[in-house]
């Protein structure tokens, strides 16, 4: 078990106990000790009870209870309270603006318990009513809900690779016993990268007919909604959809097309093919269609036909172009790792050429944001670090909060001292989309700004992006030669990939940022390229592309343009 299901458990707990009024300080100190166990640089599993005793901030009642955990996957205290309530008012405490303070209110004050009451509550303007709800809190409420039930079903692509690739192995294993020269391949949505997964598809190629026989599938693990001689649906214990192509090895190049591409992207192809010809690979099909070969991630139905016919699809962008990663926390604001373990990961695990470290601004407190005292401090640590490591570069960076006006949260001075700044919103994310837009074209156009950070703000499935007019962001960032993140976290994935393309006719660099917080977090990279390249990013425009000596020499040109 890693930490960050220990810190759910705890954090859990902790709101189960709000909810049920429980004592308040063993409450705070269960929320204080989740927020530190995800924060911690080694993993819990490996330590004993008495040495998780020892941790600061979990003492001997905390690490009996982390111990239990580990021990039996559960903590009692837990299965308990949940016994004790509504599992409707559980689920409540997934919905975004709902603490256990006006959870409790709703399900003892207004009898609410499950969420299509409290839907309909909203709807009828009852949660004004209570205590501590306005008209504003409900509005907000409702579109939680709303975007929740709209996503039910839909899982992050990050969430879901490890299930499908093991049911991948798991199919092929099973059923190469019966067919020896099976193969199997994952299609569809998941083939062309998509960050949001609806349904799992596999293509089994196999000159037995029966290969997708029933009694195959009809197990404890699955549940069987439709089949037909080429074609099985499926449903796992997750309520994941399945769904089981099968094709002869003859036919297995059209069909893996048919089934990667969505439905208009086959269809305006197929119009360029002439009827009845036989294919065994995709890059056959293109060929025949006279165009240039289409990439799965590309085949979502935007302008690459028309490159296409016209030979003008580029080589998409690949981890290995990546000569070095922006972007990063250390434990100097809310990171796991120091600087220095930073850089050696990203130099001997990665192999990449420099880091660029970004440490949050003095306005994000909670993230224990830098003052202009601790910004020197850290700068003196990364020169000393530089001359250590060399020729391995950390540029200094910083993630500078764009506050409500615009404006950045740091003088002149020192913005100046960075080789770098990426300039995000973390906060008052709920303007409309012209003082939203307003507010970004400001920051684009200080002059100190070298990067837009995670430009909507948006966290998939969770929450949706602060409206933005993008053609007028896109073009501030032409104007104004600031590049674009492209956030990997693959809770962000933000710039969305169907903003990329006109990003690049504009002439605006894009740059994969992991944002990450531990080393394991520089990883997140790879969903930053997969979505990259369904935007059609190309080596030259990506900024981490740059080896160490064109990004050294694009960090000092951009300075010595700006006018002191």
């Amino acid at each position: 078990m890693e930490n960050k299901e220990i810190s759910r458990a705890l954090k859990l707990l902790s709101q189960l106990m709000e909810l049920h009024q429980e004592n308040s300080f063993k409450i705070k100190s269960i929320t204080n000790a989740s927020f530190k166990v995800d924060k911690l640089p080694f993993k819990l599993k490996d330590k004993t009870k008495e040495e998780l005793e020892k941790i600061d901030g979990i003492g001997k009642s905390i690490a009996s209870k982390i111990t239990e955990l580990l021990q039996t996957n559960t903590i009692q205290d837990i299965e308990d309270l949940i016994s004790n309530t509504p599992a409707g008012v559980v689920e409540m405490l997934s919905i975004k603006g709902l603490g256990p303070k006006k959870i409790e209110v709703i399900w003892n004050f207004l009898g609410i318990e499950n969420l299509g009451e409290l839907y309909y509550a909203c709807n009828e303007n009852r949660l004004i009513e209570a205590k501590g709800f306005g008209l504003k809190t409900q509005e907000e409420i409702k579109k939680a809900i709303e975007f929740k039930m709209a996503n039910a079903g839909r899982f992050l692509y990050a969430k879901i690779e490890k299930l499908a690739e093991s049911y991948l192995q798991e199919f092929t294993q099973t059923l190469q016993k019966i067919d020896p020269d099976l193969k199997i391949v994952l299609t569809g949505a998941f083939r062309r990268k998509c960050e949001i997964i609806e349904e799992l598809e596999y293509l089994f190629i196999s000159d037995d007919a029966s290969i997708l026989s029933k009694n195959l599938f009809e197990t404890e693990q699955f549940q069987i909604i439709y089949q037909d001689e080429t074609h099985l649906h499926l449903k796992d214990l997750n309520g994941i959809n399945i769904k089981l192509w099968s094709a002869t090895s003859a036919e297995a190049g059209l069909k893996l097309f048919e089934t990667t591409g969505c439905a208009t992207h086959v269809e305006k192809v197929k119009a360029y093919l002439k009827p009845n010809q036989i294919f065994t690979s995709e890059g056959e099909i293109y060929a025949a269609a006279k165009m240039d070969f289409i990439a799965p991630e590309l085949r979502e139905d935007g302008n690459e036909i028309e490159k296409a016919l016209k030979y003008e699809i580029k080589e998409l962008i690949k981890f290995e172009d990546l000569k070095g990663t922006l972007h990063n926390h250390s434990t100097w604001s809310d990171g796991v790792h120091k600087i220095e373990e930073m850089a050696i990961y990203c130099r001997d695990t990665l192999a990449l050429s420099y880091l660029g470290m970004c440490d949050h601004s003095k306005t994000a407190v909670y993230a224990n944001g830098l003052s202009i005292e601790r910004v020197l401090q850290q700068q003196e640590e990364i020169d000393y670090l530089n001359k250590k490591l060399a020729p391995f570069k950390i540029f200094k960076g910083i993630e500078s909060d764009i506050l409500g006006d615009g404006s950045l949260d740091y003088p002149d001075e020192i913005l100046k001292k960075f080789d770098f700044v990426v300039a995000s919103v973390h906060s008052n994310l709920k303007m409309d989309e012209e003082k939203a837009t307003q507010r970004l074209i400001r920051a684009i156009e200080n002059p100190y700004t070298t990067i837009l950070g995670h430009p909507t703000g948006r966290l998939l499935l969770s929450r949706s992006g602060y409206p933005l007019d993008f053609k007028k962001i896109i073009d501030a960032c032409a104007a104004n030669h600031v590049v674009i993140e492209i956030n990997a976290n693959p809770l962000r994935l933000d710039l969305d990939w169907r903003w990329h393309q006109y990003a690049l006719e504009q002439g605006v660099l894009l740059s994969i940022n992991p944002d990450a917080h531990r080393n394991e977090g520089f990883l997140d990279m790879q969903y930053g390229i997969n979505v990259a390249r369904k935007g059609g990013l190309y080596p030259q425009k990506c900024l981490n592309s740059f080896s160490l000596p064109q990004i050294n020499t694009f960090f000092e040109e951009r300075k010595s343009t700006i006018k002191i």
